[in-house]
C-alpha cells in the first residue's frame, strides 16, 4: 500500500511529500502542513515575547480590587521587589565613614564635597548643597543619570543642587557607580556580555538604590536636615532609580522621577529595551511591572515626568503607569497625590521638566506653591566639586557586580535522606524562581516532518522535523530512526547551541548511535535565528525583563523535546547529550525531568559564572549541585570535568553510585552501544 500523500506549502508552490502519517496520527500528533524558515520562526518568537510582556502588564492588579486586598498583598510584593534588586535581606548598615573633603560658598548656597561608604569599600561621592542661611530644611536626594565626566556625573547636574539649596532644601547630588569618581559598571549585559549578572540576579539599580538609601542615612545625621521630610528625584537612569528607591524606602515622602518611566508590555512590543541601560530595569523573577512598583509608593506624593519624543521612554510605555496608579491612589482617597506631566521634547534636561518636578517637591515638602522660575545655571569647575584626591586602595566599586549579591557554597551531606531533603528544596527554588516564567501548560506539537534523503539515510531513516514547544515557538532538528525492526529503541536527544550549528551535515559524532538509537538533534529557539550579537544581547535583556532568560526558555524546549520523543517515538530510555555551555542546560533539564536516564557532557562549564545564564540561580545553587540532583542516574563526560564536580561525585557516592558518574572517550562509549547490538 502506498504511503498517504500530504500537502505542504513552501516557496509559493505545492510539493508532494511522502510522510509516515499513520504512525504519527496514532500517536496523537497533529501534522503541520508546512515548515518555517529561520526568519519566520524568529518573527514568531518575537510574537511570543510580546505576548508574554502584554500578559505581565495586564495582570498587575489581578485579584486586587480594593485597598484591603492591596494592603494584604503589598508586603509580599515589596519583598519580591527588594529581592529582585538584591536587597532582601537588606545589606548591613555598616559605618558610613563619611568625610567632608572640601567646601565653598556659592551664589545663594554653600557646597560640601562628601564621600561615604554605603558598605565597606563601596564609595559614594557627591556634593551637598545647603542654603546659605543656617536652619533646618527638607532633604532631597538627587540621583544623577548617565552623564560621563572624570569627576563624576554630579558635575553636569550642579544646577539642580543649586536651585534646591536656594529654595530651602538640603540637596545631596550623588554620582552613579558608573560615572563616579571611582568608576564601576552599569552596562554589563547591554554592552559587555556579563551574562553572569542574570544568574546572580544582579542589576546596578540595586546598588544605586542602596547608595541613595545610605545617602539619606547620612542626611539624617546632619543638624541642617528635617528628618521627617525627604524627597527623591533624578532623570533618565536617575528617574528609574527614583522610582525604585521611593518604593524601597518609605522615609522618602515625595518622589518625582523624570524620564525614567516604562511598562513591560510596550517596551517589549516596541523593542525599547535596546535603548536602555541595565539600571533602568530589574531582572524580573516575579514578573512585576513598574506600575505596581509605583503602587508601593502610594499614597505618598508622586509626580511622573516624561517627554513625548523620548525614544528611551516613549508615551506607550509611560502613560499606562499613570492610568494604573490613579486606581491605586483612589483606593487611598489620595487622587491628588499622583500626577503626570509630559512635554513635546526628546530625552533632555530642560526647564519645563525641572519646573514640573521641583514645584511638586516644593509643594509637598515645604507647602510652597510659588511658581518655578528658571535661574542662571552655575558653572562651577570640576576641580571645586571633586571629592577625592586619590583612589582609595580598598575600593570595591569597579568590582561590586561580583560582590554585591552573596552566593552560597554547597553544603556537605552525610546521608541520602539529608541530601534528598535538600534536593526537594533545590528543585522547589528552581521551579518557583529560576523557572517561574515557564508556560503554565504544554501545547500540541503540531509536528511537521519530511524525509531527508541525504547521506544519513544510509545509516537510518532520516527526517527533518519541526514542532511547537509553546505558543508561537517552533523548534527544528533532525530525527533518525533505526531500521532494525525492533519495537522500541533507546533514544538520544542531542541539544545544539548557537555555536554548534554550522553545516547541515555535521553528524559525524552520531554515527555510532544511528544503528540502534532513535536520535533527535534539537535546535532550541534562538540557536539558528538571524540575530547578530547586538540583537542577541537585546533579546537576552528582554527575556530577563519577562521573568526568565533566553537559556531558561531553551531548557523548556529541551523538556518538550524529551516529551516529543516519548509521545511520538517508541523509546525505552532517554539520554541527553550537549557540548560546552549547553551541557548546563542538559543538567538542568535532567534535574527537572527524572525520565532522563543519562546526561552526556562534552567540555561543560564548571559554574553558572561561565554559563548558561539562568535567572537568579547563583543566589541558591550552582551547576555542581544541580548535577548532583541527577543522582543516581548517569552523568558521563567526554572530557575531564571541572574540579567543582567533585562535589557532585560525593552525592553519587551517598547512593553507592560512584560508577554512574564516569568519563568516556567517545559518544559511543558513553552510550555503551555494544549493549544495544
Amino acid at each position: 500500500m502506498r504511503a498517504p500523500i500530504s500537502y505542504r506549502y513552501r516557496t509559493n508552490r505545492i510539493e508532494f511529500v511522502k510522510l509516515p502519517l499513520a504512525a504519527l496520527v496514532m500517536a496523537g500528533v497533529t501534522l503541520a502542513q508546512e515548515s518555517h524558515t529561520p526568519a519566520q520562526r524568529y518573527a514568531k518568537f518575537q510574537q511570543n515575547l510580546e505576548r508574554r510582556g502584554a500578559a505581565i502588564s495586564a495582570r498587575q492588579l489581578e485579584g486586587i480590587t480594593n485597598l484591603a486586598q492591596w494592603q494584604q498583598r503589598r508586603p509580599e510584593i515589596k519583598r519580591q521587589f527588594l529581592e529582585m534588586l538584591g536587597l532582601d535581606p537588606l545589606p548591613a548598615r555598616t559605618a558610613l565613614n563619611a568625610r567632608i573633603t572640601g567646601g565653598f560658598d556659592g551664589d545663594g548656597y554653600r557646597v560640601e564635597n562628601i564621600v561615604f561608604e554605603s558598605q565597606p569599600g563601596l564609595y559614594v561621592t557627591g556634593n551637598l548643597y545647603l542654603p546659605a542661611a543656617k536652619g533646618v530644611y527638607p532633604a532631597i536626594v538627587y540621583v544623577t543619570g548617565h552623564s560621563p565626566h572624570p569627576a563624576g556625573a554630579k558635575i553636569n547636574y550642579q544646577h539642580h543642587g543649586a536651585w534646591f539649596a536656594r529654595h530651602g532644601f538640603v540637596a545631596f547630588v550623588l554620582d552613579t557607580i558608573e560615572f563616579g569618581e571611582i568608576a564601576g559598571i552599569h552596562h554589563g549585559t547591554h554592552d559587555l556580555e556579563m551574562w553572569e549578572w542574570l544568574s546572580l540576579g544582579y542589576n546596578p539599580a540595586g546598588v544605586e538604590v542602596w547608595n541613595a538609601m545610605r545617602a539619606l542615612d547620612y542626611l539624617e545625621t546632619r543638624p541642617e536636615v528635617n528628618r521627617t521630610k525627604a524627597g527623591i528625584t533624578g532623570r533618565s537612569g536617575g528617574g528609574a532609580v527614583s522610582w525604585f528607591t521611593a518604593a524601597a524606602d518609605e522615609r522618602f515622602q515625595v518622589a518625582a522621577p523624570v524620564h525614567g518611566s516604562w511598562t513591560v508590555g510596550p517596551h517589549v512590543k516596541h523593542d525599547t529595551v535596546r535603548e536602555n541601560c541595565d539600571c533602568i530595569y530589574f531582572w524580573n523573577t516575579y514578573q512585576l511591572d513598574l506600575p505596581v512598583v509605583g503602587a508601593l509608593i502610594a499614597p505618598r506624593p508622586l509626580q511622573i515626568v516624561n517627554a513625548t519624543k523620548d525614544d528611551s521612554f516613549p508615551p506607550s510605555g509611560y502613560r499606562p503607569v499613570y492610568d494604573f496608579l490613579k486606581t491605586v491612589y483612589g483606593w487611598y482617597d489620595a487622587a491628588g497625590k499622583v500626577a503626570a506631566f509630559e512635554a513635546e521634547t526628546g530625552h533632555e534636561d530642560t526647564p519645563v521638566y525641572r519646573k514640573s518636578a521641583n514645584e511638586w517637591l516644593n509643594q509637598w515638602l515645604r507647602h510652597d506653591t510659588t511658581p518655578y522660575v528658571e535661574e542662571p545655571k552655575p558653572n562651577l569647575p570640576a576641580e571645586k566639586l571633586t571629592v577625592l584626591a586619590k583612589y582609595p586602595p580598598n575600593a570595591t566599586n569597579e568590582g561590586i557586580h561580583r560582590l554585591f549579591i552573596p552566593t552560597p557554597a554547597p553544603k556537605a551531606y552525610a546521608t541520602v535522606a539529608a541530601w534528598e531533603n535538600r534536593r526537594t528544596t533545590l528543585l522547589t527554588a528552581l521551579r518557583t524562581k529560576t523557572y517561574r516564567a515557564f508556560p503554565a501548560a504544554t501545547v500540541p506539537f503540531d509536528a511537521w516532518r519530511q524525509p531527508d534523503n541525504g547521506w544519513t539515510a544510509r545509516y537510518a531513516d532520516s527526517y527533518r522535523v519541526e514542532f511547537s514547544t509553546e505558543q508561537d515557538i517552533r523548534v527544528t532538528g533532525k530525527l533518525f530512526v533505526p531500521r532494525d525492526g525492533r519495537a522500541s529503541h533507546p533514544a538520544l536527544l542531542y541539544v545544539k547551541g548557537k555555536d554548534d550549528i554550522v553545516y547541515g551535515v555535521d553528524y559525524d559524532n552520531l554515527l555510532s548511535a544511528f544503528p540502534h538509537h532513535t536520535v533527535l538533534v534539537l535546535h532550541p529557539r534562538a540557536t539558528d535565528y538571524p540575530m547578530d550579537n547586538y540583537r542577541m544581547a537585546t533579546t537576552k535583556m528582554t527575556a530577563a525583563l519577562l521573568g526568565g532568560t533566553l537559556e531558561s526558555m531553551q531548557v523548556w524546549d529541551v523538556l518538550q523535546a524529551a516529551r516529543f520523543l516519548r509521545e511520538t517515538e517508541k523509546i525505552d530510555e532517554l539520554s541527553v547529550y550537549a557540548r560546552r555551555h549547553v551541557g548546563g542546560l542538559a543538567l538542568h533539564a535532567a534535574a527537572l525531568d527524572t525520565g532522563i536516564s543519562r546526561v552526556i557532557l562534552d567540555d561543560p562549564p564548571g559554574s553558572h559564572w561561565q554559563g548558561p545564564a539562568l535567572l537568579g540561580v547563583l543566589r541558591f545553587t550552582d551547576l555542581a549541585e544541580v548535577a548532583a540532583a541527577v543522582a543516581p542516574r548517569e552523568i558521563v563526560s567526554l572530557t575531564p570535568l571541572p574540579r567543582a564536580y567533585e562535589y557532585t561525585g560525593t552525592i553519587f557516592g551517598l547512593y553507592g553510585a560512584a560508577g554512574k558518574m564516569r568519563q568516556a572517550r567517545s559518544l559511543g562509549e558513553a552510550l555503551e552501544v555494544w549493549k544495544s547490538n
